[in-house]
């Protein structure tokens, strides 16, 4: 295979293409759509077949292999928390120590600690109620409150492993969980606060949606404790990190060091905070845990077909040599992180899925990074960042979330393109500038 530049550009925006009409079109499942990526461009610059297959094989099974326990456990996790009640008692817990006045504030941050190891969507469901039940009590606008939360979600969703867009692109880009974690936790913290603001600000004017008195008298009586329901998220956060740290000591001689090294594997670490999540409750029924387990690795299959058909997406876009390709045609030491941030946020707009968009983009930006200049381990770690800040924007109506969050709270579409969608604009660019500092730090 001895294709050009040219005949490598168009079959990879044919590609690409066909990632953005079949899933935001026709609504044809990703890992179908990308599939289908993968046999236009491989064909499209020459690959054999047999050769193309193999590639596509490959590609599928090691992005798996480092992937595939992480996302599995990662949601489990956040399926058992949801079941015994964890997320309503930090939810409470939160906004008792925030007091009412705060309520807007506190959903914000509610959704933020829920948002690390529950998916948004999933997260937005549990806790809607609550935010109905406040803006009774307090008189805060739905609007303010329903946006607020969405963005607290929102904006660790983009950001954090275990959430399957941010660690298939570390999977993908070779970047270490643990300080991932750290530095996409600060930089979401802007990112929440920036969401939170905009849902007061243009919320505010906006004529309240009539609330439904839907309360329904819940039993709390086998809510586990503030402490029980909080260690499932902060244990494997603390453990990753942790590993982290003794890893840039370069010191692993201490027997505890090394103890913590393999308590700190994100594996270790996700089925420790799923064992703690277990212990939030008594009397587990057997057809209840059978339930949930099933429930969880059936979500987890439908997200880990997406991320393989991603990686055999990049591995062939690596075999085009792509990126001696740029390299020798384009200037893209100027851009650095600017450009995975572009296209991701290009791809995120385009088809709707802040997941496909930003696997998407790590297959492309891959063969690229010395060309970027951020094939060094802040590099690539500022690189992932910057995708998270362009899989952010702009969630409109072709975004499944976007739904979630008018079903579930009542706003009209009109509301949720004013307050939501302007809201995911200045989160991605307020992610951005902050990835943008902290590459002088990390320089």
């Amino acid at each position: 295979m001895n294709a050009s530049f040219l005949q490598v550009i168009l079959f990879l925006i044919a590609g690409i293409a066909i990632i953005i009409l079949l899933t935001a079109k026709y609504r044809v499942h990703a890992f179908f759509a990308l599939l289908i990526a993968c046999l236009i461009t491989g064909l499209g610059v020459g690959m054999p077949l047999p050769g193309l297959i193999n590639i596509v094989k490959d590609g599928f099974g090691n992005i798996l292999k480092s992937l595939g326990l992480i996302i599995v456990l990662g949601t489990t996790l956040g399926i058992l928390l949801e079941h015994t009640g964890s997320t309503k008692v930090m939810a409470n817990y939160i906004l008792k120590k925030a007091g009412e006045k705060n309520a807007a504030w506190a959903i914000s941050i509610t959704g933020f600690i829920v948002g690390l190891p529950v998916f948004c969507d999933s997260g937005y469901i549990v806790l809607n109620g609550l935010t109905k039940s406040l803006s009774k009590r307090t008189g805060v606008s739905i609007v303010v409150m329903s946006v607020s939360l969405a963005t607290g979600l929102y904006s660790v969703h983009c950001l954090i492993p275990p959430h399957p867009g941010a660690a298939a692109a570390a999977g993908t880009i070779g970047v270490d969980f643990g300080k991932l974690i750290l530095y996409g936790i600060i930089i979401a913290i802007p990112a929440m606060i920036i969401g939170r603001m905009w849902a007061v600000y243009a919320g505010k004017n906006i004529k309240d949606v009539e609330i439904e008195d839907d309360d329904v008298k819940e039993d709390t009586s086998s809510h586990p404790g503030t402490l029980k329901a909080f260690l499932p998220v902060i244990v494997p956060i603390l453990l990753i990190a942790a590993r982290s740290f003794f890893t840039l000591q370069n010191s692993t001689e201490n027997k505890w060091e090394q103890l913590l090294l393999s308590l700190g594997d994100p594996v270790i670490a996700l089925s420790i905070g799923v064992l703690l999540a277990f212990n939030t409750k008594k009397g587990w029924n057997k057809n209840t845990v059978s339930a949930l387990l099933r429930d969880a690795v059936e979500k987890a299959g439908g997200i880990l077909v997406i991320i393989g058909a991603g990686g055999a997406f990049g591995a062939v876009l690596a075999a085009t040599n792509m990126g001696q390709h740029f390299s020798q045609t384009f200037s893209l030491n100027t851009l650095g992180i600017l450009f995975p941030f572009l296209l991701t946020f290009i791809l995120k707009t385009a088809q709707g899925s802040s997941t496909v968009a930003i696997i998407t983009s790590s297959s492309i930006v891959l063969p690229l990074l010395p060309a970027l200049h951020l094939d060094t381990e802040n590099g690539r770690i500022l690189c992932v960042l910057s995708m998270g800040a362009g899989s952010m924007m702009i969630s409109h109506a072709n975004d499944a979330y976007f739904w979630v969050i008018s079903k579930f709270s009542g706003l009209d579409i009109k509301t949720m393109l004013r307050v939501y969608s302007i809201a995911t604009v200045w989160m991605g660019l307020t992610t951005l500038l902050m990835v943008y500092l902290l590459s002088f730090i990390l320089s």
